[in-house]
């Protein structure tokens, strides 16, 4: 629609989570370090961040970024009682039919990590919003995954990411066995102003357009509306975009913030 009039080969503020346009700010990029090596050392790590703030983006880069020896077994969606989970499990290592009782199923599920470590491959457990978790005794066999190991390592990484209240959830005592477990956290804050600016530059940039589209002024107004939450710098930028075209306005300026006000404030 304002593809051509902006020059843009594709929308630059899409919603879905496209790892070609993570804006490596510094905090990001640490973020992605720390997953890179948690799942290198098959540890357990904790990524936290409001939402918005990127993490299913993250992790879709570390996937890109993992060679053919990892075997990434993704839960976007982990409302599962303990043996829905150990069974979703076993289906995405490759067991064609899980068990029925959690004993046979447990020894299916080793015997299918040290087959892989055999073939050198390390699976790469990612729980996505983790704080959806409804039972303490899923996080248990979460915690219990790490038990597969060898001398000098775990035969698997595992990675849960999730809002806020996942850390605090987690800080109640009855969860200390898993803390106890966890190697690494990581907990992503909203950008900056400048963060901001960059990162509406660059995601523009990889769309196919020119860096400066949005004056300072505007990108101000977008940041005291978004907080620097990159899902709504994309929703505001994206509307503004939007708002331009049709009154074939650019640069994008504070006025076209202004007229799409209303409409930001019933989606907050």
């Amino acid at each position: 629609m304002y593809k051509d009039f902006y020059g843009l080969t594709e929308r630059p503020f899409s919603k879905t989570p496209d790892p070609r346009f993570l804006f490596q700010s510094k905090m990001h990029r640490e973020a992605l370090a720390r997953l890179l090596y948690a799942v290198e050392e098959r540890d357990l790590i904790l990524l936290t961040g409001e939402i918005g703030c990127g993490k299913t983006t993250l992790s879709r880069a570390l996937m890109d970024e993992l060679s053919e020896g990892f075997k990434v077994l993704l839960f976007i969606n982990p409302r599962l009682s303990p043996m829905e989970f150990l069974r979703a499990l076993a289906l995405r290592l490759g067991i064609a039919d899980p068990a029925r009782f959690k004993t046979d199923l447990l020894e299916q599920i080793g015997a299918e990590l040290y087959r892989l470590f055999q073939l050198n491959i390390c699976p790469v457990l990612v729980v996505d919003e983790a704080q959806l978790v409804p039972h303490k005794d899923t996080f248990d066999e979460i915690r219990l995954l790490t038990n597969f190991q060898l001398d000098d390592r775990n035969l698997m990484s595992v990675i849960l990411m999730g809002q806020p209240e996942l850390r605090k959830r987690l800080a109640h005592r009855a969860y200390e066995p898993l803390r106890q477990r966890i190697g690494m956290q990581y907990d992503l804050q909203p950008l900056s102003l400048d963060d901001t600016t960059a990162y509406i530059d660059y995601r523009l940039q990889v769309a196919g357009g020119e860096a400066g589209l949005f004056l300072p002024a505007a990108i101000e107004m977008i940041y005291a509306y978004s907080g620097g939450v990159p899902r709504k710098i994309n929703h505001a930028a994206s509307l503004a975009l939007l708002e331009g075209f049709g009154r074939e306005v650019r640069p994008i300026g504070p006025e076209i913030i202004r007229s799409i006000m209303a409409e930001l404030s019933l989606s907050s």
